[in-house]
């Protein structure tokens, strides 16, 4: 889930990359100035410079850069915030309150400026799985990535707490969970999906949810939550959720399973199918 910061480390590498393409005879290689590296090589009056590529490569591979950082669910690569559709819902009030939910979304992402100074993210929450919640998210994601160039970094908190646990397996234990739980107090924008699921019972988890949410509360960094349950439902203590609770704006989704309809549009279609063969 985690790996290396590419964004950080991408401008480290660049122009060693490019001296050993550079030295090679790349058949794949497709820009003749950068050799895919996002920077050419220029000699200016006898001394050489690398310049960002002027085909504009060096953008295109920080984007790549911030998808592949992101981890978006290849299932969600393509959702935005237009696409969401508040009339798949089957009741008025469920439409009411999507609608609601996708205004107070599109007011946030509209002021984000404002937003990242204070550290204001998001808790998106109903007791309903499927409701559209982590589609949201990603397409809030996908939103701050193309358009506001934010480095977003997506997981679910069972994600989270495996990484945690694959580290202690590494040789320097301490230091290779310091090391994740630093990348993930410092992301500009972490989203924690089904945040809740997770046995909060136990001290660990307590202890790492508690320390990854504290450093980002402390500096200010936006952190997203969906969850199946209500800020005041959540099972943990109030270390925990008095942070969330001031950092973040609590939005309701629909008490209804959007999957559930679409499950229910597809047997539809296909008797139609079976009915017309």
């Amino acid at each position: 889930m985690v790996g290396i910061d590419v964004l950080n480390e991408m401008q480290d590498h660049l122009r060693e990359e490019f001296a050993s393409k550079n030295q090679t005879q790349n058949k794949d290689i497709r820009c003749p100035y950068c050799h895919d590296t996002g920077y050419e090589y220029i000699d200016d009056g006898g001394q050489g410079i690398c310049k960002p590529c002027r085909k504009g490569c060096y953008q295109k591979l920080i984007m790549n850069s911030r998808l592949s950082f992101a981890n978006i669910p290849e299932n969600f690569k393509d959702m935005r915030i237009d696409s969401f559709n508040t009339d798949i819902y089957s009741t008025q009030s469920n439409r009411n309150k999507a609608v609601s939910a996708l205004k107070a979304i599109k007011y946030w992402l509209h002021n984000f400026d404002g937003t990242k100074q204070r550290g204001m993210g998001l808790y998106l929450y109903s007791n309903v799985k499927g409701s559209g919640k982590t589609r949201m998210a990603v397409s809030i994601a996908n939103e701050l990535i193309y358009d506001k160039q934010i480095q977003v970094k997506f997981a679910t908190s069972l994600q989270i707490l495996n990484e945690i646990k694959a580290s202690w397996d590494k040789q320097d234990r301490e230091y290779s969970e310091s090391r994740l739980l630093d990348f993930l107090n410092t992301t500009k924008v972490l989203i924690i999906d089904d945040f809740g699921v997770e046995n909060s019972e136990r001290d660990w988890i307590r202890e790492r949810f508690y320390h990854i949410i504290n450093a980002r509360y402390v500096d200010k960094k936006i952190t997203i939550f969906t969850s199946n349950t209500s800020l005041e439902s959540l099972k943990y203590d109030e270390r925990i959720t008095n942070r969330i609770k001031e950092r973040t704006y609590q939005i309701p989704f629909p008490e209804e399973s959007v999957r559930d309809i679409i499950a229910r549009d597809n047997m539809r279609e296909l008797a139609e199918m079976i009915r017309n063969f």
